[in-house]
């Protein structure tokens, strides 16, 4: 078992006074990395800066009790708490407010996150699993500021669970379950629904979680008062505080930024209650400063009063600390014994201010070098030209003008000249196209690579794997082959596990988890609260530490409520930090069509265009459910699978290779073949679809029938442009709103692969109205696409060409 900071902190005198002066070293780096990089701002070489002046102490105190193992989800202003941890140095620092794009020199996001949002790489150069439990983890931080929270339950749930659950690796992951997930948010940003609806989940799940509130009384220029119901969070919390004997509930700690051995003193009891008890603990720092207000974009002296900014000044949190080491003295063997001078400490801001100048001056060097060799490269290059073109002399002449030079600066003078130059065939002209080539792809993998997985591991690599049918295979209701198909996969995989809304104890509202959790045990298939948002920050802080979650959102309609985490967090994941960190979970969901305003809604156009980073699978039926769910414990892909909501009763054969047939993503599948009409479709609509092809026929239309299956990633080898060069004609049909994923179908069907080409007809296009589906069958009928709009909307296109042969219906 894990030892507390409080269990090891029999030390010497000595010990004790190198460890004080270390803390105060320590904050004075950082709080001079905060004044010198505010002034790189300001003097024009970053564009924007945060920092975290004011909180040193407190994060010091923080990291005393952070261990190997441990996991922090926060925000932009632990820059002190990130040194003290080992990830950050002051190099790093720099080189991520300059957007740096080197991994080496800027480890938390290669240049693509601003300044103050850190991260510790959890992967290896081929995207496999490091040893988390031989490092101090930081799950890397998003900006949206209470965005963070969901998160933070299920990285500190994860402990909880591996508490029982072990399985061939889990050892890299945890050390039976002594880890602790650390959460930093700013006061203000408590007023936001994502902090409650996590803390209300962690103290009726009683996972090993702290939460340090930043309270410096303002939300940028807004006061405490005007944020919440109560100034005082922690008055506000109270009825969280735990009672004895209770399984419920947190403990509440309040403590002064200013005040280090409180703080020291807040930060061992809270780690003893959560290591040891697994016990929540918000530790509520109050009377914190922020000396130069909230970032570069202003200044704090426009909304904060002089009595505010004196009371600031004199109670800084350095300042205050210094005074406490100038005054402590103790008495040992007769000899009094002190932890420092003034002088001392005068020589320790020094040297601080020194070594901050030095790492700023390194970042400052190495980033520079990168445009100046790319400048050295190219710029010959574009000097061979000048012959050529009267303009190129001109554009060299604008370029060395510029005062400071970026890389947009270089390629906006090769393409320009590239332009100048074009239906020239010289030499000349053609190394600098190859150069070019070259640099471009150097910067498309700096800018835009690993928005998905391009490890060995990506879904795309998954090979198919076809369900085998034989005599013996049963007829069965829907939800018969995915429930049969995930105890395959529980018994499979013992790091797979399940979670969400009435999910555990009934087997969901549908039955597809049936004896599930009566078999596997309520902590790997679980029943939750009605709280979307901390469901997939569960999944998500689970999948981050190496368990495979699936978090169920009961119905489509309500993925909405989660949707500011799959967008801002989970999509962005391996994004944000080049490949460094993962979060493969799967994100299981129903909808489409059924009965009502808030039950057969299908909002895909949103979740494709904000969730780019995840995959989308719309399988048509369940047994299409099962196997991209066996597909996605293959990958280490996030994805959404929506599963259609009027299909579990509906008859399927199932399958004799349960848990092992896989469905391919980005793999369209022809149900129909046809001459006429390409109609393209997915999801549930894909059974009227066919219908309707069945009605077209009668009609003289042969329609060939697509089920997309996979929106992201979409018909990876083109099958749909192949369909439409025989057919010439092209129908999409959706039930999502006019303009929405029936749109980005369009896109990229004739876009992408160019299918315009062998049209004879304008596209279709056949979606649902514009409002939600209005209630009852009746409703589905006139609200989304039937099989009369269907086939009349497509006859049409053949009247329109022939109507003779297809005479007006109306």
């Amino acid at each position: 078992m894990q030892t507390t900071y409080i269990e090891t902190q029999q030390i010497s005198f000595q010990d004790f006074k190198n460890q004080i002066l270390e803390d105060y070293k320590l904050g004075r780096i950082s709080r001079e990395m905060s004044y010198l990089g505010r002034r790189e701002v300001l003097t024009g070489k970053a564009k924007f800066g945060i920092f975290g002046d004011g909180k040193e102490l407190p994060q010091l105190a923080m990291a005393k009790v952070f261990k190997n193992g441990d996991f922090r989800s926060g925000y932009y202003r632990d820059q002190t708490f990130a040194l003290a941890a080992d990830a950050l140095t002051v190099e790093s620092f720099f080189a991520q407010l300059y957007a740096d794009t080197s991994v080496e020199r800027e480890p938390a996001s290669a240049g693509r996150q601003m300044n103050g949002h850190f991260a510790t790489r959890s992967l290896n150069e081929d995207g496999s699993w490091k040893d988390l439990t031989a490092q101090k983890n930081i799950s890397s931080d998003i900006s949206p500021t209470a965005g963070q929270m969901p998160r933070l339950l299920g990285l500190a749930q994860a402990s909880k669970i591996y508490k029982s659950v072990k399985f061939d690796g889990s050892e890299k992951f945890s050390k039976d379950g002594n880890e602790i997930a650390f959460g930093t948010i700013g006061d203000a940003s408590t007023a936001e629904g994502h902090f409650w609806e996590t803390l209300n989940a962690a103290c009726a799940l009683q996972v090993p979680m702290i939460v340090s509130i930043w309270d410096d009384g303002y939300g940028i220029s807004v006061p405490t008062m005007k944020q919440r119901a109560k100034a005082d969070i922690a008055e506000m919390l109270s009825g969280f505080q735990r009672k004895e004997g209770e399984f419920q509930g947190c403990e509440i700690i309040q403590v002064k930024a200013w005040d280090y051995p409180a703080l020291l003193d807040a930060y061992a009891r809270a780690e003893q209650f959560t290591r040891m008890e697994s016990v929540p603990v918000v530790v509520h720092v109050i009377e914190v400063t922020q000396p130069q207000g909230h970032s570069t974009s202003g200044s704090h002296e426009r909304y904060k009063n002089e009595e505010r900014l004196a009371w600031e000044s004199q109670f800084d949190g350095l300042v205050k600390f210094k005074e406490w080491i100038l005054n402590y003295s103790i008495e040992i063997d007769g000899k009094e014994e002190v932890l420092a001078t003034a002088e001392e400490l005068d020589a320790i801001d020094e040297e601080a201010k020194k070594t901050v100048k030095a790492g700023q001056k390194q970042a400052w060097e190495s980033y520079q070098k990168t445009i100046t060799d790319l400048i050295s490269s190219v710029l010959p290059l574009v000097e061979n030209l000048k012959g050529q073109h009267a303009e190129i002399e001109n554009y060299i002449s604008q370029f060395n003008k510029l005062v400071s030079k970026a890389k947009k600066d270089v390629f906006h003078l090769v393409r320009r000249s590239l332009l100048a130059t074009r239906g020239t065939n010289s030499a000349e002209r053609n190394q600098l196209m190859q150069k070019y080539n070259k640099i471009f792809e150097v910067e498309k993998d700096n800018y835009s690579s690993h928005l998905y997985s391009q490890s060995q591991w990506k879904a795309e690599n998954v090979k198919e794997v076809k369900p085998i049918y034989s005599d013996s295979s049963e007829d069965v209701d829907g939800r018969v082959v995915v429930r049969n198909n995930f105890d395959k996969i529980f018994e499979k995989y013992p790091e797979t596990l399940v979670f969400g809304e009435d999910a555990g104890n009934i087997g969901d509202v549908n039955q597809g988890l049936e004896g599930m959790q009566e078999k596997y045990g309520d902590v790997r298939v679980a029943d939750t609260g009605i709280r979307e948002a901390t469901i997939l920050g569960q999944g998500i802080g689970m999948a981050m530490r190496g368990l495979r979650p699936i978090a169920e959102i009961q119905y489509l309609d309500y993925i909405l409520y989660c949707l500011q985490g799959m967008s801002d967090d989970l999509a962005t994941v391996q994004y944000r930090t080049k490949g460094g960190q993962k979060a493969p979970v799967i994100i299981r969901t129903r909808g489409h069509r059924l009965e009502g305003v808030w039950h057969s809604g299908s909002p895909m156009a949103g979740i494709l265009n904000l969730s780019k980073g995840i995959l989308v699978l719309v399988p048509r039926n369940l047994t299409k459910a099962a196997g991209f769910y066996n597909t996605m414990l293959k990958s280490d892909d996030p994805a959404v699978i929506v599963e259609c909501l009027n299909g579990y009763r509906l008859k399927e054969k199932q399958p004799d290779n349960l848990g092992e047939f896989t469905v391919p993503v980005g793999k369209i599948e022809v149900t129909k073949e046809g001459a006429d009409v390409t109609l393209v479709t997915y999801g549930s609509t894909w059974r009227i679809v066919m219908e309707a092809a069945e009605e077209l026929g009668k009609l003289g239309i042969s329609a060939e029938v697509i089920d997309v299956q996979s929106l992201i990633p979409f018909d990876l080898t083109h099958e749909i442009a192949e369909s439409v060069k025989k057919t010439n004609r092209l129908v999409v049909i959706d039930e999502d709103v006019e303009g929405g994923t029936s749109a980005f179908i369009l896109q990229q069907i004739l876009e992408k692969q160019k299918a315009f080409r062998f049209l004879d007809s304008d596209p279709l296009t056949i979606s649902a109205n514009d409002h939600r589906p209005a209630y009852a069958s009746d409703g589905d009928y006139f609200s989304k696409p039937s099989a009369d709009d269907m086939v009349e909307k497509i006859y049409a296109m053949f009247n329109e060409t022939n109507p003779q042969k297809y005479p007006a219906i109306f």
